[in-house]
């Protein structure tokens, strides 16, 4: 299995809810990085698969409706695989639809994720969660 099958799996597992497989593919110390300025990015870096469970996963669950992470496009790197996509769903506090880009960049060794790096549009998601005015 290559690493971009290993991250194809990780996002397959993502999309039936499959948190524990998810989890399963993290390293134990794994260094999970959210986008700079992303109201997700406090705990930067969260080292390990509970503290990702706790500080990104949970709140997505909790705060997003209908949340769903859109892979679109794999580019191979060998140890590294970077995977375009679009976040949408809908915060709950304030009705706010999001529909945003995103690109995670995934460092994967012996068939598990190492370190992961997101990019993505944080003042959509700052004006869904209504932190900052719309435009």
């Amino acid at each position: 299995m290559s690493n971009a099958d290993v991250i194809k799996a990780l996002y397959a597992s993502f999309a039936k809810g499959d948190v524990p497989a998810v989890l399963a593919a993290l390293d134990p110390q794994v260094r999970w990085s959210e986008a700079e300025g992303s109201i997700y990015a406090a705990g930067n870096p969260y080292v390990g698969p509970d503290a990702v469970l706790k500080g990104v996963f949970a709140p997505l669950v909790s705060e997003i409706e209908q949340f769903t992470v859109s892979p679109e496009n794999y580019i191979d790197g060998g140890n590294s695989v970077a995977v375009e996509g679009r976040y949408t769903g809908t915060v709950k506090s304030t009705g706010t639809a999001v529909n945003a880009q995103f690109l995670h960049v995934w460092d994967v060794r012996n068939g598990k994720v190492v370190r992961f790096q997101q990019y993505t549009d944080t003042r959509q998601w700052a004006v869904a969660y209504g932190r900052v005015p719309t435009p």
